[in-house]
């Protein structure tokens, strides 16, 4: 029996928009990763698709990163972005022309913003939601979703109706964009706790993500460890993570990324140039920032780098998927051996915008393993669906608390550096929960309102805020959203109880944070005790 190989690509940036400031630098999370992933994978998948390659991909699209993609605003604001990039492009192909070592390079990049920007603009005219649409029809890729917010589950289950909440929605904002629920929804950084699988299947979703320590210290512990799915007892089916993948991409030390072939990151034009030349292209401040234009490739451990190469690169990204394949033979060979009733499973999972933005060659990595997967006789991609549709009983087991991140557990997003969130998030929610409850009906200003507290909470309830606490970069930013989206909810809610909004805060607030047009503020009145199918 062949084994599967499930690749799970997981796209989610925090919704961050500010119409009131034309240049904003946050806004750049968004911008990079539509340039330097998110267009690079649609033009391998739709090359895949063309070719008729025999591949399969999962893509989870959070609901915050699909309303961005959906906001006129942002989708204006990213043209006029790729257009200053090509025009400095431009400039560097003139400054460079006498170079022998950086003209070449700079035609690189001219000619990538170039395609870059005929792609954007031209075929997709500014909306890429739709080729990723057409991409799962065509068979490539199964889209799933994520929570609303991205809101770290296992630390807002104080308050059921606000995890209640975050599944309903955004599996809600998936089904009114794409038409359908998806089969599958993924955990905001892998975060289970033993009772979610009860709302998860209540909101519609067959299956989960799960780190490996979760499916590892289920009970009963699975017969097959990460290697075959589980069914909880509520039917849901939960895939855990194969640590040896990860390790291979995701590594510091030892992963691919850190070859010295490859491109680095950290330098970048938009650093390094003298002031009067970049200043068009960086902060209006004059502040510095990434631009995208890298001429320097890892090297090594020092802080002398060599030029970039994009050919070798090229070909060293080529040798590391077939690396990746050739561990992959090996180790379905060895999980034949173990598992001889049975098809061996191997989910590997990961950030999609490492592909592309964070390892700049990690989309030809990806092109070339979709490839060369569909030559390999030991396995076969898959996703989770198809797995389930041909391997439809697994066994039942409660899986543990869990995330990724370091530990295995929630470490990450309770710290002492994050830990003072809570109990305002805590405190939020449950004063949505008794607005929505005391607010059966209501209609005009009152229920924009109230619909606009629930935007409100959702925002601050993103696992994003406490990671960059965690981590230390953005902090600032980081704190004064998660203190500017409790601010506006208190807000909102004293008005509506005292029957007083004030209108022209509401409509800059809606303004300003304009995401789930379709949400509606009494899901937060659910029934959370009613029965649910029992396996």
């Amino acid at each position: 029996m062949k084994g599967s190989l499930a690749l799970v690509l997981h796209a989610h940036l925090p919704f961050v928009r500010h119409p009131d400031q034309p240049d904003f630098l946050e806004e750049d999370w968004l911008y990079e990763a539509i340039l330097e992933c998110y267009l690079p994978l649609l033009g391998t998948l739709e090359r895949i698709a063309d070719e008729k390659v025999q591949a399969r991909l999962t893509l989870s699209l959070s609901p915050t990163l699909l309303a961005m993609l959906a906001d006129e605003l942002l989708m204006d604001r990213c043209g006029a972005r790729l257009a200053r990039l090509c025009e400095l492009a431009d400039k560097e192909v003139r400054r460079t022309a006498s170079d022998p070592v950086f003209s070449g390079l700079a035609r690189f990049y001219q000619s990538s913003f170039e395609q870059l920007r005929s792609q954007f603009q031209d075929r997709y005219r500014r909306n890429l939601i739709r080729p990723l649409a057409a991409l799962e029809t065509e068979g490539v890729v199964e889209l799933i979703t994520s929570t609303a917010t991205h809101g770290f589950l296992p630390l807002l289950r104080t308050v059921p109706g606000a995890v209640w909440a975050q599944l309903a929605i955004g599996i809600g904002h998936f089904r009114d964009v794409f038409g359908r629920v998806p089969n599958g929804i993924w955990l905001p950084e892998c975060g289970y706790y033993p009772g979610l699988d009860r709302m998860i299947v209540a909101a519609g979703a067959r299956y989960c993500f799960l780190e490996a320590d979760g499916m590892l210290n289920a009970s009963p512990a699975p017969l097959y460890g990460v290697h075959a799915p589980v069914y909880t007892t509520t039917g849901v089916a939960a895939f855990g993570r194969d640590p040896s993948c990860s390790q291979e991409v995701w590594s510091a030390t030892a992963g691919f990324p850190g070859d010295p072939a490859y491109r680095d990151f950290y330098r970048d034009l938009g650093w390094e140039a003298e002031d009067e030349y970049i200043r068009p292209y960086v902060q209006p401040t004059g502040a510095r920032k990434a631009v995208g234009i890298k001429y320097f490739r890892i090297t090594g451990a020092t802080d002398e780098k060599q030029p970039y190469q994009p050919e070798e690169a090229r070909g060293q990204a080529l040798a590391h998927a077939r690396a990746f394949l050739d561990s992959r033979d090996l180790q379905f060979a060895a999980l034949a051996k173990a598992m001889e009733d049975r098809s061996p499973l191997v989910v590997a999972p990961y950030d999609a915008e490492l592909f592309g933005h964070w390892w700049y060659e990690g989309p030809i990595f990806l092109d070339a393993v979709l490839r060369g997967a569909a030559k390999r006789s030991r396995f076969q991609l898959r996703t989770p669906s198809d797995f389930l549709r041909e391997n439809p009983e697994n066994q039942v087991a409660s899986p543990s608390l869990s995330s990724w991140g370091e530990g295995g557990y929630a470490a990450v997003w309770l710290s002492p550096a994050n830990d003072w969130i809570y109990p305002h998030l805590h405190r939020c929610a449950q004063l949505m929960v008794a607005l929505a409850a005391d607010f059966p009906q209501s209609d005009g200003w009152c229920r924009r309102a109230l619909n606009q507290a629930a935007r409100e909470l959702l925002l601050a309830q993103a696992s994003d805020w406490a990671f960059i606490l965690k981590t230390g970069s953005m902090r600032e930013y980081a704190e004064q959203r998660t203190r500017d989206h409790i601010g506006r909810f208190l807000q909102l809610e004293r008005q509506c109880r005292a029957d007083r909004i004030d209108a022209r805060f509401l409509s800059e607030t809606e303004k300003r944070d304009n995401l789930f047009p379709e949400l509606d503020y009494r899901v937060y009145a659910a029934k959370l005790q009613e029965p649910v199918p029992v396996l």
